[in-house]
């Protein structure tokens, strides 16, 4: 696309220098620019994108694009103004992949808690109605051929480009819909903005995040953004920031799993070794489902799921028949297969929070007959500090042993991490916990000290296939590490 269309595309005046040159990608990073590609200087909390645009240009780019030029900064390159470079980002991005998200049914999901299981359960149920679909989540992007694919860098949600390219990828597959897992930082970063949405679920809200959003009410703000740009919403009604959202999007839905006044609802839940049984309660009608997951919690992330996948065709038969025959999100709650013989049940969730490492524990405690283990840990850097003691609380109340651990510490010393979360436990008047800080040591203890009957919870990393020690990243499989685990005890 030439400059000066892309210039118009966002109602700015044609460059007067080389208004013809050919366009053919935009990206913010500099180490990614290639002949053709449109930099966007971003000003950004450790760095100014435009002490880059030399290195931008070495590698191609054909024109910049900021909030203006600091003193002292020249470049030779054409220079697009803006008020805001991360919306004119994805706005650039939109335009130049030809709008994908257009031709596309496109549900959003958002959250602190859930969207993972949600997304997962509202893209299978869309499959089950006939409808081919895709998916973006924190495990990575589906197209239609149900083949789990890696993002090109490592987000909950990847940058407006290739988020934008990858939904042109599902387009070219086929996809008639998507479904889309939208993270805080990704609408407060625009990196959603341009996708045009058909509905958007709401799970629920708790702290998280307060270190990127400044408070509460900042998080909240950010995900209500979602909510704002759709022209559904399927929200929950057993979460007390919904009465917030109510009558922001032009139609609504709104879903309960604790007996509240809701369009959807569930009653008669019931667990078992199979999964949950329910009742369903919705604008379809009455229809009992089954749905083989652990976690009684499960049953609102279905609720959610049904509604979003009603409103864009599916009827009450095919949500059934969905829900029976959903296979599981991995890292979400997921059974780690071990050797032949009596062996404790290991589970890999992703649980990183204090509300949802609580829910997962009591979860387990109702199918264990056993003793209750968890190894967590938290993640350093710029996240948010204030859970870490909470997180050292709930596992010393809920578990019967708490193995505390490394979680992508980053930066910070993990023996402050450790220490916060001890210091939790031992205010909570719990004494139940030990720290290893190697996480492989840390599993391999837990499994390996865990008697048959026993449950082991691995908690806080669930499908992410790295893990960040210091400025190092290195490869890493929740799931393999639990086999190996498991391997490694005595017959």
């Amino acid at each position: 696309m030439k400059l000066a269309a892309l210039a118009a595309a966002l109602n700015l005046p044609a460059p007067t220098q080389t208004p013809e040159a050919d366009v053919t990608g935009v990206t913010h990073n500099a180490a990614w620019a290639e002949p053709g590609s449109l930099f966007v200087a971003v000003r950004g909390a450790r760095a100014d994108g435009h002490s880059f645009i030399a290195q931008a240009q070495e590698r191609g780019a054909v024109a910049v694009l900021g909030e203006g030029l600091p003193t002292g900064v020249q470049t030779t390159l054409p220079y697009l103004q803006v008020p805001d470079a991360r919306a004119a980002l994805a706005d650039l991005a939109a335009e130049l992949h030809g709008h994908p998200s257009r031709d596309l049914k496109v549900v959003g999901v958002t959250g602190t808690d859930g969207k993972t299981t949600t997304s997962w359960l509202t893209r299978h149920l869309l499959r089950a109605a006939g409808l081919p679909t895709g998916l973006l989540s924190t495990a990575g992007y589906e197209l239609p051929d149900g083949k789990l694919r890696q993002f090109p860098a490592h987000f909950t949600t990847p940058e407006a480009p290739q988020l934008q390219s990858i939904l042109r990828e599902l387009l070219q597959a086929g996809a008639q819909a998507a479904v889309l897992e939208a993270s805080s930082h990704a609408l407060a970063l625009h990196r959603v903005r341009g996708v045009a949405w058909d509905a958007a679920i709401w799970t629920h809200l708790t702290r998280e995040h307060l270190d990127f959003h400044g408070s509460v009410e900042g998080y909240f703000a950010d995900k209500r953004r979602l909510i704002e740009a759709a022209p559904f919403a399927v929200l929950n009604a057993d979460d007390p920031w919904t009465e917030q959202l109510r009558g922001v999007a032009p139609q609504e839905v709104t879903y309960s799993a604790e007996g509240g006044a809701a369009d959807w609802q569930a009653d008669k839940v019931q667990q078992s070794g199979r999964g949950l049984s329910f009742r369903v309660h919705s604008p379809l009608g009455e229809f009992a489902a089954e749905l083989p997951m652990i976690g009684a919690f499960n049953v609102a992330n279905a609720l959610a799921a049904m509604a979003a996948a009603a409103h864009l065709g599916a009827t009450a038969e095919q949500l059934q028949a969905g829900l029976a025959s959903f296979g599981g999100v991995p890292g979400r709650m997921q059974l780690v297969r071990g050797p032949a013989g009596p062996q404790p049940r290991v589970i890999v969730d992703f649980a990183h929070t204090p509300p949802s490492l609580e829910k997962a524990l009591q979860t387990l405690r109702s199918t264990t007959g056993g003793q209750l283990w968890v190894v967590i840990g938290s993640a350093g850097g710029n996240r948010d500090p204030l859970k870490r003691a909470p997180l050292g609380e709930v596992a010393g109340r809920c578990a019967d042993q708490a193995i505390f651990t490394e979680e992508d510490h980053r930066e910070t010393p993990l023996q402050d991490i450790l220490a916060a979360m001890e210091r939790g436990a031992r205010e909570g008047g719990h004494s139940n916990f030990r720290s290893i800080p190697d996480r492989q040591e840390a599993i391999r203890y837990a499994v390996t000290q865990a008697q048959p009957g026993d449950t082991v919870l691995l908690a806080g990393k669930g499908p992410e296939d790295t893990l960040e020690r210091d400025t190092e990243t290195v490869p890493w499989n929740e799931t393999r590490e639990a086999e190996e685990a498991l391997a490694l005890r005595r017959p």
